[in-house]
């Protein structure tokens, strides 16, 4: 291993909420970079969900995190897709 690869951290995860500003729609998603991820939702840089398109622009309206793997942030944005709508904003693990 090289001091490289020791120095780097590992990700950490987030599952997040976000809401439509054109018609109060909720999205739930995970990530390892909240900022990156809005501005593929918003359709400002390449990778954002089909799901969003409809409903730009949207802002972060609850993130929950950050988790150590991939697999944690999941089973929270399982029980967030559980919710229906401003249920998911009042949800907490």
């Amino acid at each position: 291993m090289t001091s490289e690869e020791e120095e780097l951290e590992p990700p950490e995860w987030w599952a997040y909420v976000l809401v439509s500003e054109a018609n109060g729609e909720t999205y739930v998603g995970v990530t390892v970079d909240l900022d990156r991820r809005l501005e593929q939702h918003n359709g400002n840089v390449p990778g954002g969900a089909k799901r969003t398109t409809r409903g730009r622009p949207w802002k972060l309206a609850k993130k929950h995190g950050p988790f150590l793997d991939r697999g944690e942030a999941q089973t929270i944005e399982y029980e967030l897709k559980r919710q229906r709508g401003a249920e998911r904003l009042n949800w907490t693990p």
